[in-house]
C-alpha cells in the first residue's frame, strides 16, 4: 500500500514541476493577453469535463462495479463503448456549434474574440475523448495495483506543452496559441499510448480489449449490472462537480470585491492544493482498488485495518503540512511570488487566504479517505448529498463571510464546508468505528509530535523573518 502511495505522491511531484516549468515559459511566450486569455478558456472545457466527469466519478463507480461483475471483460467494454459514444457526441457537437460552446465559457468575450477563439476551442476539445480512453485503462490498471504508469504519464502532458512551446519561439502569438492547442492533443495520445503498453506489458489485454469480440452476443447478461452502473455514476458525477461548483462561486463572488481577491484566491488555492494531492489524493487513489476488493469480498475486517494504517500516515502528513502551512504562510508566499509586480500587500493578501484554507486541509485530506468507504460500498447517493450539503454551507457562508472579512472570508467558508463534509462522511461511515480508529498510542505520537514541530517552526519562522 505504502509504494502505491510513494508512486502516486511522486508522480505528482514530477507533473507539478513539469508544470511549473509550463507555467513560467507560457507567461514568457503569451504574457497576460487575448491570446493567453483564448488558449485558458479554450482548454478550461475539456479540463473541466475531465475532473468532474471522466476521473474522479468514472473511477469511484467503475472499479467497484467492475470487481462485482462476473462478466468482467462484457461489462468493461459495454461501458467504455457506452461512454466513449457519448463523449463522441458532445465533441462533434462542439466542433459544429465552436462559437456557442467558446461563448458558454466566456461570457464576457466580445464576438470578434470568440471568432479568434473557436479553431483553438475545437483543436483542444479533443483531448477529452481520448483522456476518458486514458482513464478507463488507468481504472483497470488500479485494479489490478498498477499506479505507476497513470501517476507517471500526467507528466507528459506538461512536456507536451513545453515542448510546443520551444518549437514555437519567434512565431506569433496567435501561432503559439496553435502550437499549444496541438500540443494538448499530442499529450493526450502519449498518455493513452503508454497505457496500452502497460495494459500488455502486464498481460492484461485479454480481459480488457477481449469483451469487445462477445459484446453482442452477451450484452444482455450485464444489463443489470449496467444499469447499477448508470444508476450510480450520475451522483458521483454530482458529488465531484460540487468542487468545481464551489470553486466556480469562489471566483464569481472574488470579482465583486477589490481587484486582485480573484488571483489571492488563484495563488493561495494553488499552494494548498499541493499538500492535498501529493498525500491526500494519492492515498485515496492507491487505496481505492483494495478497499472494493475487500468490501466486495465481504472482508470489512481487513478492509478497516487498511484504512487504518492509511488513516494514520495521512493523518500525520496532513498535520505537518497544516503546521508548516498556517505557521510559515507568509514566508511560503513571499518565496513564491513575491517578485515583480507581486508586491508586498499582495503577500500579505494571500497569506491571510492561505491561513484559512491551510485550516481545511486536515478534514479536506480526510474526508478524501473516508468517502472511499462510501463509494466502495456503492452508496455513490449519500455520497451525493454530503456533498450537496456542504456546497449549500458553503454558500450560506460566503455570503456571511464576504462583507466582515473579504476574499479570506471565502476561504474560510470552503474551509468551513470542508469540516461540515468530513462530519457529515463520519456519520455515514460510523462514528464508532471512527473512535475506534481514534483510540491508539498513534494518537499520543501525533499530539506530542505536533507539540514539537509547532515550536520547531515558530523557531524557524524567527530565523527566516531575520533575512526578510
Amino acid at each position: 500500500m505504502f509504494k502505491a502511495i510513494f508512486t502516486n505522491s511522486f508522480g505528482i511531484l514530477v507533473s507539478r514541476i513539469f508544470g511549473f516549468l509550463r507555467d513560467l515559459m507560457t507567461a514568457s511566450a503569451l504574457g497576460a493577453n487575448i491570446y493567453s486569455d483564448i488558449f485558458f478558456i479554450a482548454f478550461k472545457l475539456p479540463n473541466l469535463f475531465r475532473r468532474i466527469f471522466a476521473e474522479g466519478a468514472f473511477t469511484q463507480v467503475f472499479i467497484p462495479a467492475f470487481a462485482r461483475s462476473r462478466h468482467k471483460a462484457v461489462f468493461s467494454a459495454n461501458i467504455f463503448l457506452l461512454f466513449l459514444s457519448i463523449i463522441l457526441l458532445i465533441t462533434l457537437l462542439v466542433n459544429l456549434l465552436p462559437e456557442l460552446a467558446t461563448k458558454a465559457m466566456a461570457v464576457g468575450f466580445d464576438d470578434e474574440t470568440v471568432r479568434i477563439a473557436t479553431p483553438f476551442v475545437i483543436i483542444n476539445f479533443w483531448y477529452l475523448p481520448l483522456i476518458f480512453a486514458v482513464t478507463f485503462l488507468s481504472a483497470m490498471l488500479q485494479y489490478r495495483h498498477h499506479f505507476a504508469t497513470s501517476a507517471f504519464s500526467t507528466a507528459l502532458l506538461n512536456i507536451s506543452l513545453i515542448l510546443a512551446l520551444y518549437f514555437s519561439q519567434d512565431k506569433s502569438q496567435a501561432e503559439i496559441v496553435y502550437y499549444l492547442s496541438y500540443g494538448v492533443v499530442i499529450g493526450g495520445i502519449l498518455q493513452l499510448i503508454v497505457h496500452i503498453i502497460a495494459i500488455y506489458k502486464m498481460g492484461f489485454s485479454k480481459l480488457v480489449f477481449g469483451g469487445f469480440k462477445y459484446l453482442r452476443v452477451k450484452s444482455k447478461i450485464i444489463k443489470k449490472d449496467t444499469r447499477k452502473f448508470r444508476n450510480q455514476f450520475f451522483p458521483a458525477v454530482w458529488g465531484n462537480s460540487t468542487a468545481q461548483v464551489s470553486a466556480f462561486l469562489d471566483t464569481f463572488l472574488a470579482s465583486f470585491l477589490v481587484t486582485g481577491s480573484i488571483s489571492y484566491l488563484y495563488y493561495a488555492n494553488r499552494i494548498f492544493q499541493l499538500p492535498l494531492a501529493l498525500f491526500a489524493i494519492a492515498t485515496s487513489i492507491a487505496l481505492f482498488p483494495r478497499i472494493a476488493r475487500y468490501l466486495k469480498n465481504q472482508d470489512e475486517k481487513r478492509a478497516l485495518a487498511f484504512l487504518e494504517k492509511a488513516f494514520w500516515f495521512l493523518a500525520f502528513l496532513l498535520v505537518g503540512s497544516t503546521l508548516g502551512g498556517i505557521i510559515l504562510a507568509h514566508e511560503i508566499t513571499w518565496l513564491l511570488f513575491e517578485r515583480g509586480a507581486f508586491t508586498e500587500q499582495d503577500t500579505a493578501n494571500t497569506t491571510a487566504v492561505l491561513q484559512m484554507y491551510m485550516i481545511g486541509l486536515i478534514p479536506f485530506g480526510l474526508q478524501k479517505l473516508f468517502v472511499l468507504w462510501l463509494y466502495a460500498k456503492e452508496m455513490q447517493m449519500r455520497a451525493a448529498k454530503i456533498a450537496t450539503f456542504s456546497l449549500v454551507a458553503y454558500v450560506v457562508l460566503a455570503l456571511a463571510l464576504i462583507t466582515p472579512m473579504g476574499v479570506s472570508g471565502l476561504a474560510l467558508a470552503s474551509t468551513a464546508s470542508g469540516f461540515v463534509s468530513f462530519i457529515l462522511t463520519i456519520r455515514v461511515f460510523g462514528v464508532k468505528k471512527f473512535f475506534d480508529i481514534l483510540l491508539n498510542k498513534n494518537a499520543i505520537y501525533l499530539l506530542a509530535g505536533t507539540a514539537f514541530l509547532t515550536i520547531l517552526l515558530l523557531f524557524f519562522k524567527d530565523i527566516i523573518s531575520a533575512y526578510i
